[in-house]
């Protein structure tokens, strides 16, 4: 049976897909035959994105199997993994971007059609409505995959102003017999690329701190504590870590307990515990405790 998350998750990408082939044909070709090497820069990000909503729809229903006996953390890190290849994809087509752009900027430049702004301005309007609908769904279900997919389309977005000020740069140095502003274009399509660069580095940067199974935000540790300092019998906390596995975290927790405890308290205290920090934080799907013998200073 399909989860609410997974239905959802599988929505969003299916959108994305549909859009950014309707974008990447619309820019590739109004930059081709426009002459807009920015607008162009945008079509092929498009076609990276598209080569990037496959790859989600692959991996969404892999991302949402319980646990089993070979993972028995659960397959959560497979949307981390997807989320690292559409950050090293933005990355990839950054480089190939800049570089274009820095070739053209030592060859003569010409004037694009106006029909590359009207296409740029159009990409902007599509992703804007894209970039919210992503996020609102990745919060919504705390996907990395979806996530990475957001951020995609919020860089789509800047990048489609750049392109339609590039163009409109380049249009006004022909019209109005101003050569440097022909490479506007050009230098449009750069900014593309940087943009691209940044969001490819948030992406890739957040993907490896998960993958390297990082500790959570010390603000989320805090809370952690907090909850856990509100059971009296709890003398003191020895260690508490946590971490993310794509769509859920995993604590583990040592904590001492007055050492003429039985273990039956020790173990109803604990379950009392790990039920309180999952009712806080509904993205725990696991919570570890280890009992540790606390002795009264005399």
């Amino acid at each position: 049976m399909t989860s609410a998350r997974e239905s959802f998750a599988r929505n969003a990408a299916w959108i994305s897909l549909w859009s950014n082939i309707v974008l990447m044909a619309g820019k590739l070709a109004a930059g081709w035959f426009g002459n807009s090497d920015a607008v162009f820069a945008d079509g092929i990000h498009s076609g990276a994105d598209v080569f990037a909503s496959v790859i989600v729809l692959l991996v969404i229903k892999v991302a949402n199997k319980p646990a089993d006996a070979d993972h028995p953390y659960g397959h959560g890190k497979a949307e981390v993994i997807v989320s690292a290849i559409v950050g090293l994809l933005l990355l990839l087509v950054a480089f190939y971007v800049v570089s274009e752009a820095v070739v053209g900027l030592f060859h003569p430049a010409g004037s694009p059609s106006f029909l590359a702004f009207w296409v740029a301005a159009f990409s902007y309007a599509a992703k804007h409505l894209l970039y919210r609908y992503s996020l609102k769904v990745a919060r919504a279900y705390d996907s990395k995959a979806i996530e990475a997919i957001a951020y995609d389309h919020k860089a789509d977005i800047t990048a489609s102003i750049a392109a339609a000020i590039g163009v409109i740069l380049s249009v006004a140095g022909g019209r109005l017999d101003l050569p440097f502003l022909l490479y506007g274009d050009k230098i449009a399509s750069i900014f593309v690329a940087y943009l691209i660069f940044r969001i490819a580095q948030k992406i890739l940067a957040e993907s490896f701190n998960i993958l390297m199974e990082s500790n959570v935000d010390p603000e989320l540790l805090g809370e952690l504590e907090e909850t856990i300092h509100s059971f009296p019998e709890v003398r003191r906390i020895d260690r508490i870590r946590a971490r993310e596995h794509g769509n859920y975290m995993l604590v583990d927790i040592r904590i001492a307990l007055d050492y003429d405890k039985t273990i039956l308290e020790g173990h109803n205290l604990g379950k009392k515990i790990k039920e309180a920090l999952m009712e806080r934080n509904d993205h725990i799907r696991e919570v570890l405790i280890h009992l540790n013998p606390y002795f009264r200073e005399t």
